[in-house]
């Protein structure tokens, strides 16, 4: 997938972009001591049914979000946008390229966490119209 929009230029990751899509997260305090980034990454882009999503402008990274479809709901992790970029409207145009990629693939409802002190993130996610969901996450590490 290769779309420009101004000077922003959103492809998809390949297992060559990792450190550089790996340093973009930790810069945005994404990841955590418990998840291994470098294992998200290299399932998401080996894997048909995920995409890790890339925004470069004039060469460099400043967003990527990661996007996929298990076959009922699609979902979005790592939605990031370089500290130096944000504000820009980069965060939006990010969720838009998930949104296309999973409308591609017929996912009929999009979902992503948040944790429920980020009052930031999940205030960005209602302006575009993301509606909290009366639902509790349940899980359990198999690792």
């Amino acid at each position: 997938m290769q779309r420009s929009s101004s000077a922003v230029q959103i492809s998809t990751a390949a297992e060559s972009d990792m450190g550089e899509v790996i340093a973009l997260w930790k810069a945005c305090e994404l990841t955590r001591p418990w998840n291994d980034p470098g294992a998200d990454y290299r399932l998401a882009v080996a894997n048909e049914t995920s995409a890790i999503l890339l925004a470069h402008i004039e060469g460099e990274l400043v967003a990527s979000v990661l996007t996929g479809f298990d076959g009922h709901r699609g979902w979005v992790y790592y939605l990031a946008v370089a500290p130096d970029f944000q504000k820009r409207g980069l965060g939006r145009k990010m969720m838009a390229a998930a949104e296309h990629w999973l409308r591609e693939r017929n996912a009929p409802k999009i979902q992503l966490m948040v944790r429920d002190d980020n009052e930031a993130e999940i205030g960005f996610y209602k302006a575009l119209g993301y509606d909290v969901q009366p639902v509790v996450t349940i899980g359990r590490r198999l690792d």
